[in-house]
């Protein structure tokens, strides 16, 4: 990491890069959630997170980040993926992490710039148990997505569904039944993960390819600003935060042809909400996400709820959070830094629309949506600056993986499309695994065994053969038969717990007899 001296020069330097850190994050973020829309392509300092009260305590239906991109090895294909379950520990068993069997996750598409669903893409799930007198999650090593091992299995169906100002004009079923690729437990249980991933991806009759599974959470940036603007110092920034944990990840890699309005409209707007079932068999909106950092610090607490509730068209709603933001107040008060004046008008239109001439459909109507050129080819070598670094593949032209919407954000919301040059950034330019070339392009999950190896044991060992010396007590001869150890004190161990057994019982026979 490049020390934040050299960066900026002198302390005053920081500060602007502090200011421009959470001004950008809110204000563009602010954008993006408010009604108007929403940092529409192009600006979001972080991803959702944990960021709102209900959604917060269940993570089965938190929608964390959505990317959109044309597939950089088949471009006549969109690649959509949505993650959910923030903070996935590797190693948090015996239960692991799945989908919930009461949602409906959907990826939504408006082909036409109404703020209104055209498309979606409905994915459903359902869990199986095949011995539920173990508390297990696989009884053995798995080597396949059918192996008897895998004790808890997931199956999901995909339905789409078209309409036409919100009234249904069809649905129809794309896949049913396909297996999801399990949480990665470690090692021991999962050998070789990557097999486990391979067989996970499916391809429709209509040209689609599928994916549902546990991956590493692609999202990159230092989320400690919440500890009141880093405290005012800037001396521990460029640690990502979300290095080591996964996520579930729904992909979905369609033929542009298939949810754009025609060629000559190729601009799509993309957006995933969560449903959940209700008690009474209903279906009610939990979660919703499009561009990140919307709800993180543009709504207030009395909207962050309210947001996940809504839909795009209704966004005008929360517009007072994106011409008002609270965060730039904030960074006058903890640095010093004049917050912009009210109300942000200049920030309305770049945020919500799209990119004139790059992503903005014809008769945009202003909403909180990820919008796409697929009539943009990838780029040979893509930028993490993407539009600002003159690669129009990247962001704010929808989303990839590789995007560091971070450091492109603060340097937007500092000025840098009106001529105020900048070079901003949180320090965190890259993920901590590598993207895979082909679909679903997410990093395989960290493995639950990525912890030090127990004393004794080496790499690539049976642990059963290993177990005794596993078991070495610090300091112990090298030569310690810890085999034997272990069985002699096993079965001293039962000796002592029969005669404490036969000593029970006898006291008990002696306490019954009368006096």
């Amino acid at each position: 990491m490049t020390p934040f001296s050299s960066l900026f020069g002198d302390r005053s330097g920081r500060r602007r890069y502090l200011a421009s850190l959470v001004c950008g994050a809110l204000a563009a973020g602010g954008l993006a959630a408010a009604g108007t829309a929403a940092l529409v392509p192009g600006t979001a300092s972080a991803s959702s997170h944990r960021e709102a009260p209900l959604i917060s305590g269940t993570p089965q239906y938190d929608n964390t980040d959505v990317y959109a991109f044309v597939s950089p090895d088949k471009p006549d294909t969109t690649t959509i993926v949505a993650n959910w379950i923030p903070f996935e520990e590797p190693a948090s068993g015996p239960n692991f992490y799945t989908f919930a069997d009461d949602a409906q996750y959907d990826l939504h598409v408006d082909n036409n710039g109404d703020a209104q669903s055209e498309l979606i893409f409905r994915y459903t799930f359902k869990t199986h148990v095949k011995n539920k007198n173990t508390f297990l999650y696989n009884t053995g090593a798995v080597k396949s997505l059918d192996d008897p091992n895998l004790n808890v299995t997931q199956t999901y169906d995909i339905d789409l569904i078209k309409l036409r100002h919100q009234k249904l004009v069809s649905k129809t079923r794309l896949a049913d039944n396909v297996p999801v690729a399990p949480s990665n437990v470690g090692k021991a249980s999962m050998p070789d993960y990557g097999k486990l991933r391979s067989q996970a991806v499916h391809k429709t009759a209509s040209g689609a390819s599928t994916f549902a599974g546990q991956a590493d959470d692609p999202f990159f940036l230092d989320l400690r600003v919440f500890d009141l603007l880093y405290g005012g110092n800037l001396s521990e920034v460029g640690n990502d935060t979300l290095k080591g944990y996964n996520v579930n990840t729904i992909a979905l890699q369609v033929p542009n042809d298939m949810i754009r309005e025609s060629a000559k409209q190729p601009v799509v707007g993309i957006w995933s909400t969560t449903q959940r079932k209700n008690a009474r068999g209903g279906w009610t909106q939990v979660s919703r996400l499009g561009n990140p950092l919307v709800n993180e610090v543009v709504n207030p607490q009395k909207d962050k709820d309210k947001f996940n509730a809504s839909a795009p068209w209704d966004d005008a709603q929360f517009l007072k959070n994106v011409t008002n933001p609270e965060l730039p107040k904030l960074i006058e008060q903890i640095y010093k830094i004049k917050a912009p004046a009210e109300p942000r008008n200049d920030l309305v239109d770049v945020f919500l629309k799209g990119v004139k001439g790059l992503n903005q459909p014809p008769n945009v109507r202003p909403a909180e949506e990820l919008r796409l050129n697929t009539s943009i080819k990838p780029a040979a070598h893509p930028k993490r600056l993407g539009v600002l670094d003159g690669d129009n593949a990247g962001f704010p032209n929808g989303r990839r993986l590789t995007d560091d919407v971070v450091d492109e954000a603060l340097q937007v919301m500092e000025g840098e499309l009106v001529g105020a040059k900048n070079d901003l950034g949180d320090a965190v330019n890259e993920n901590d695994k590598k993207f895979e070339k082909y679909f679903p392009y997410v990093a395989e999950p960290t493995s639950g065994s990525r912890g030090p190896l127990a004393k004794g044991t080496k790499s690539g060992t049976d642990v059963r053969s290993q177990l005794g010396d596993a078991l070495q007590p610090a300091g112990a001869s090298a030569g310690t038969n810890n085999t034997v150890l272990i069985a002699g004190s096993a079965a001293a161990g039962a000796a002592g717990i029969l005669l404490i057994g036969t000593a029970l019982a006898w006291w008990r026979r002696r306490m019954q007899r009368p006096y």
